[in-house]
């Protein structure tokens, strides 16, 4: 089986003697790992082998000259990366400061940069299950134009006209699935962070409420099609898991096992979702040494893997602070798998 026939396989839940895996670095780990190892980032990010070939859209943030590590994206959503974190960053000032009093106009999407993307997303994509991914697009834009307390404020203060924003968020962002879907593309991925640590950032009836609905109109478009719906969320998501296979989800990420009892959702949602992660960036691979890594993806493995299901990843893509040693020790597991399961 080829790398894309393995992923398949995990969606369609049968079991494979390969797992299908994937290594995704933060733009500074990947930096340090090419160092370490005397390669090219290029060289780094091939050697990994994943399974999994996508790119995604979160509004192209560009640099402003005069402000240096400060991003304006599409949305007119100004980035500080000044801090630790060089990929994303903090939000400077809200967009929408008053969202009973909004006259926010969205951008017009650059349809040919979109285009352009794909393009170079299946000519690069060899053997690999390919998919177009669209982050910030729901909760995240919501709060990344009008500030996290005010977004969360505004769904108890103003939920008519926060509705009327999601709507409007939403239509978006068909606009721009439905582009990627004119394309041989596997699915789409959506990125939009609704968990903590524990439980969701908003509860689950202001979930229900205000992004359901609107996650609900993107899956249908994508299934339409004949598509595959991965759904990335950081954290505690375990209210909506059965609520987002109703409306059609496929495959979950990121599976944090420090978040959930695997064994306990394994067992409940084994057989209609695919689980991409298990491998943990808080607990075990900035800490542990290079042979507990291989243990804990070992243990993990043995609990998702029967029946399918399972393509096995960092939970994350990988920060600077975990040890390059440990990233080999991963990559030997994800290389090697019959010498460990």
């Amino acid at each position: 089986m080829n790398r894309r026939e393995t992923v398949l396989a995990a969606l369609n839940h049968q079991a494979t003697k390969l797992i299908p895996f994937h290594v995704e670095f933060t733009g500074q780990s990947l930096q340090n790992t090419a160092g370490a190892l005397g390669k090219t980032e290029a060289q780094v990010e091939e050697e990994a082998g994943s399974c999994l070939h996508y790119t995604q859209y979160w509004g192209w943030p560009t640099e402003i000259p005069e402000r240096p590590e400060h991003f304006r994206d599409e949305f007119g959503v100004v980035w500080n990366r000044s801090g630790a974190d060089k990929d994303i960053g903090v939000v400077d000032n809200p967009v929408i400061p008053d969202i009973e009093n909004c006259d926010y106009v969205f951008p017009q999407p650059d349809i040919p940069r979109l285009r352009g993307d794909i393009e170079a997303l299946l000519a690069s994509r060899g053997d690999r299950f390919t998919f177009m991914g669209f982050g910030f697009c729901m909760f995240e834009r919501a709060w990344s134009l009008m500030g996290m307390e005010n977004a969360l404020v505004a769904m108890v203060a103003s939920p008519g006209e926060l509705e009327e924003l999601f709507d409007r968020i939403c239509d978006y962002f068909l606009n721009l699935v439905d582009v990627a879907l004119e394309y041989d593309i596997d699915g789409v991925y959506f990125g939009d962070d609704w968990g903590q640590q524990r439980g969701l950032i908003m509860g689950l009836a202001h979930w229900r409420r205000f992004i359901k609905p609107r996650m609900a109109r993107l899956y249908e478009r994508v299934k339409a099609r004949g598509k595959w719906v991965i759904q990335h969320s950081c954290g505690d998501n375990n209210e909506t898991l059965p609520e987002l296979i109703e409306i059609g989800l496929d495959c979950y990420q990121t599976f944090q096992p420090e978040i959930y009892n695997i064994e306990e959702v394994k067992k409940k949602y084994g057989d209609k979702l695919t689980f991409w992660g298990g491998v943990s960036t808080q607990q075990v691979l900035p800490v542990k040494t290079p042979a507990e890594v291989q243990a804990e993806i070992v243990r993990v493995v043995k609990v998702l893997r029967p029946g399918g299901g399972l393509i096995i990843a960092p939970t994350h893509a990988m920060p600077f602070d975990i040890p390059v040693e440990n990233i080999l020790a991963m990559m030997e597991v994800f290389h090697h798998q019959e010498r460990f399961f």
